[in-house]
Order: structure tokens, then C-alpha cells, then sequence
């Protein structure tokens, strides 16, 4: 398959097919964010900036069960392009086991210890205080949203993902009108301020994981359900499993803490910085939710024709995508830019904190691009099998260049907050060149299916692809 010969037309029809439901999901349910921080705002800046740190901490709990999302995807868009409806499911079982396990642990730490986390994450006692009446209540909504993106996964994965952008709808939906009973306390219900969000997100995530399984009942699709035949597991099976998760687990748990810990310096600088962090983050969200889509299509479209023993197609799919997402992202960052001043006022902005947030998403704006990229070829890359390349390369840029370069210029240098902010970004262009050498270099995929092992050794061939590693029929 060469340049001339390109299925154009099947490409970008399933790009649509796959990217725009996903976007739309993740677009709303940051619509909702912003519609919480819209609702706070109306309190004060303490409140969203409180609100803005305890999502710091879900977004850690995210970077610590992120990595199995991305090693189940891995298997299962895989064995969906093989047609192995047992791998799928044995795959599903261990993610959704694993995945759980951690979002157990951050829902005790939030609902038995919400002042030592707000402790971490800010020295300001009033917004100490405010955090710690919503983590003990958000905590209880940690384990749904584990059960909703462990299905959603899956859905998607499949190409079923219609079902969790209904999923998605209902969520925001409720999570909008109980927001708007318990902050406000209408209807005779208790006004409870930022706490009255929490409980906000806690029903929302009752009715994500109702519309999933409702809906999973009514199109009657297997896998998700099949509790039966998720722990049917043997040792090979479970240490390919690790192996593959490992690298992700990996990248996901040490750039959620290097992000803490870059976080634990954005929320020691004034209120008014830290609010426009908060709001910054909500506005990051809409960006990174628009994103997501494409990056989830990017894995599906490239991991299931690697499942399939199709890798000359999946080669020519990924150095498409990844010009593409950078393209769509570029698109959505201008955007952003152009309908900056009236959202940043609406999302409760003002004077300082309006003037530091209007920097941020410019600095973000032109850092994005690149950064998506990253993104995108990471997650073709851990599709195919590959989930160690990427993986490296971001925890040693985050450690040895990103953090030391944000604490230095903060605590040392006292250099302005906008400057140690674009500090976060300076390894993206670095990273991307090394990754646009690997990308051509074919080496990233790595299946894991019968179909891909049989025809991996004479894609490698065409190529001069050397790997050291088993031989293609010795792992099967």
C-alpha cells in the first residue's frame, strides 16, 4: 500500500464515525465543568479555585488508572480487529479490576482524608476548607466513574460509540440541574455551596453507569456483562497483560505526580493566579475533550488493523493521523483564542485574574499543537503493541527538564508566574522530533493477536525493520 492508493474516503469516514461521538461526549461533560465553575463563580474566586484543586486530585486518580485504560485498549481494539471475542473479554475483567482498585484508594483518601490532600495541594486555609467539604463527598463518585470509563473503553474500542455519548448527555444533564439544587439550595433543599457540586457529580455518575448498562441490555452486547467469563485468566495471559500495561501504569502514575507536583507550585502563587489556574484548566479540558476523539480514533482505526495482521495499513493510517489531530487542534485552539474575553469573564474573571488567564491559553495555544501530536503518536504507538517508547521519553523530559525548570524559575529565580508556566511546555518540541523518527521507523508495532504475529515478520521484512526481540511465531 503506498501513497497513491490510500483509502482516503474509508479513513476519514471512520475518523468521523469514531472521533465525532467521542469529541461530543467529552465536550459535554467538560460543558458541565464549565457550567460547575459558572455556578461557583457566583460564590467567589475561592470557590473555583478550591473546586480547581480537588480536580488536580481526580485528575490524579485519572494518571493512576489511566495506564490500564490504555493497555485494555491496546488488547481490545487489537482483538477486536482478530475477532476474539474471548480475549476481549478477559481483557475487560483485569482492566476493570485494576482500574477499580485505584479508584477505591482515591475515594477513601478523599472521603477519610480530604484535609491532608487540600494540605498538598494549597496553604491558603479558606480554600483548605472549601476542598475539603467537597472531597469528602466527590469521593463517593470515584468508583462510578471507573465503572463508566472501563465500559466506555471497551464501547469505543469495539466501535460502539454511540452508547457512551448517551451515557455522556445524561451525565451533564444531571449533573447541571443537581448542581443547581444543592448549591444554590432550591426547592427547599440545603444550600451547600461547592459541597452541593460534589453531590452534583456523585448523581451524575449514578446516571452514567444506568445509561451504559441500560443501553448495553437493549443492543445486546457482550463482554461488558459477561461477569462469568472475566477472570478467566492464565499465567501467560496475565504477564502479557502486565507487560503491556506496565510502561503506560508508568507514564500515567509519574506524569500524574510530576504534575502534582507542578500543580503544588501553581497553587502556591496569589488567589487571583490560582482562580485563573482553575478556570485555565476547565478551558484546557474543552480542548483536550475535542482532542480525545480523534486520539481515541487514531488508536482504534491503527489497533484493530494491527490485531488484523493489516500493519502496511496501519503504518500509512498513523503518519496521517497524527498530521491530521495537529491540524484539527490547531483549528480548536484558534478557537479558544477568539472567544477568549467573554468566556473568561463569564467563568468569573476579572481584573488581575482575567489578565493572567488570558496569557495561559495564549501560551497553551501555541504550545498545543505540538503537545497533541506527542499525544496522538503515543496512543497509535501503545495500539500496536508499542507502549514503552512514548512512555520513556515523557517521564524523562517530565523529571530531568519540565519540573526543574518550574521549580527553579519559581522558588529560585522568582521569575514571573506566566514564564513558569510556559516552563510546563518546553520538552514538547524536543519530544515530538524523537517521536516523528520512531513513527517512520515502523519498529512501534507489535501485535499481540494471532492474525498480527502471523504476518509481522514480512511487514518487518519490506521494511528493514530489525527488532531484538522473540521471533513472531515463538511469542505466538
Amino acid at each position: 500500500m503506498n501513497h497513491k492508493n490510500f483509502d482516503w474516503g474509508y479513513f476519514l469516514k471512520h475518523i468521523a464515525i469514531i472521533a465525532v461521538p467521542v469529541a461530543l461526549q467529552n465536550l459535554l461533560t467538560t460543558t458541565g465543568s464549565m457550567v460547575d465553575t459558572i455556578m461557583l463563580a457566583s460564590i467567589g474566586e475561592k470557590a473555583v479555585g478550591a473546586v480547581g484543586l480537588c480536580a488536580q486530585f481526580s485528575s490524579l486518580m485519572f494518571a493512576g488508572y489511566w495506564g490500564f485504560v490504555g493497555g485494555g485498549m491496546l488488547f481490545f481494539s487489537q482483538y477486536w480487529g482478530a475477532r476474539d471475542h474471548d480475549g476481549i473479554t478477559r481483557s475487560y475483567g483485569m482492566t476493570l479490576l485494576f482500574m477499580m482498585t485505584v479508584g477505591v484508594l482515591f475515594a477513601c483518601l478523599a472521603i477519610f482524608a480530604p484535609e491532608f490532600v487540600m494540605g498538598v495541594y494549597t496553604d491558603k486555609p479558606e480554600i483548605q476548607k472549601i476542598g475539603i467539604s467537597y472531597l469528602r463527598i466527590v469521593g463517593f463518585a470515584y468508583p462510578l466513574q471507573v465503572i463508566a470509563m472501563a465500559a466506555s473503553a471497551l464501547l469505543r474500542s469495539i466501535e460502539q460509540v454511540k452508547i457512551p455519548l448517551y451515557g455522556g448527555i445524561a451525565s451533564v444533564v444531571a449533573n447541571c440541574f443537581f448542581n443547581y439544587l444543592f448549591i444554590f439550595g432550591k426547592f427547599g433543599l440545603p444550600k451547600m455551596g461547592a459541597a452541593g457540586a460534589a453531590v452534583g457529580t456523585v448523581m451524575a455518575g449514578i446516571v452514567n453507569v444506568l445509561i451504559l448498562v441500560i443501553c448495553i441490555l437493549y443492543k445486546r452486547i457482550p463482554y461488558v456483562l459477561e461477569f462469568s467469563r472475566h477472570f478467566r485468566w492464565s499465567k501467560v495471559y496475565v504477564k502479557q497483560y502486565l507487560e503491556k500495561c506496565f510502561p503506560i501504569i508508568c507514564n500515567e502514575v509519574f506524569i500524574g505526580v510530576g504534575n502534582m507536583l507542578i500543580n503544588i507550585v501553581l497553587g502556591r502563587q496569589s488567589e487571583q493566579a490560582i482562580a485563573a489556574v482553575a478556570v485555565f484548566r476547565t478551558l484546557e479540558g474543552l480542548i483536550i475533550a475535542f482532542f480525545s476523539g480523534f486520539s481515541n480514533a487514531a488508536s482504534v482505526l491503527v489497533g484493530k488493523e494491527v490485531g488484523a495482521g493489516n500493519h502496511e495499513v496501519a503504518y500509512q493510517r498513523a503518519k496521517r493521523l497524527v498530521y491530521l489531530c495537529s491540524g484539527i487542534i490547531a483549528v480548536a485552539c484558534l478557537t479558544l483564542l477568539l472567544i477568549h474575553n467573554p468566556l473568561l469573564h463569564t467563568l468569573g474573571l476579572s481584573g488581575e485574574s482575567y489578565r493572567i488567564g488570558t496569557g495561559m491559553l495564549i501560551i497553551y495555544s501555541m504550545a498545543a499543537i505540538i503537545r497533541m501530536g506527542n499525544w496522538t503518536q503515543n496512543d497509535t504507538y501503545r495500539s500496536a503493541g508499542d507502549a514503552a517508547f512514548g512512555s520513556i521519553l515523557e517521564i524523562t523530559f517530565m523529571y530531568l527538564m519540565v519540573l526543574p525548570f518550574v521549580y527553579l524559575s519559581n522558588f529560585y529565580f522568582h521569575a514571573p508566574f506566566l514564564l513558569v508556566f510556559a516552563f510546563c511546555y518546553i520538552d514538547e518540541p524536543i519530544r515530538y522530533t524523537l517521536m516523528q523518527h520512531h513513527l517512520y521507523s515502523g519498529k512501534w508495532i507489535r501485535p499481540v493477536s494471532g492474525p498480527g504475529l502471523a504476518t509481522i515478520d514480512a511487514f518487518r521484512q519490506k521494511h528493514g525493520i530489525k527488532i531484538k526481540q522473540k521471533s513472531a511465531a515463538s511469542v505466538k
